[in-house]
């Protein structure tokens, strides 16, 4: 269980990583390439209708999993009003950088 302000050391390859995530997986089954979430276990090829499993299950953390956790993180109310917040903040320095 997480405590208030845990420390977790965290390093600039974790930020690379998150920052150069992709916003689509390539799959191909039957010959046939797609995209799909890059969350997502599981696709259904467009070609023949197999469900294809996309992600482990196994005891080793994938970067999805990290997402996951934020994800679960922003489910409340609070967090996603300062998570919204914060990515405006965000825009508003990257429009600026642009000037």
């Amino acid at each position: 269980m997480a405590t208030k302000n845990q420390e977790c050391p965290i390093s600039e390859d974790l930020l690379a990583a998150v920052r150069s995530f992709p916003v689509e997986r390539d799959v191909e089954h039957c010959g046939i390439p797609f995209k799909v979430s890059p969350f997502e276990f599981y696709a259904v090829c467009p070609h023949c209708g197999t469900r294809i499993k996309l992600r482990s299950f196994s005891g080793v953390p994938e970067m999805e999993d990290l997402f996951d956790a934020v994800f679960e993180w922003l489910s409340d109310p609070q967090a996603r009003r300062f998570a919204d917040q914060r990515r405006q903040a965000i825009e508003d320095d990257r429009d600026d950088d642009e000037e």
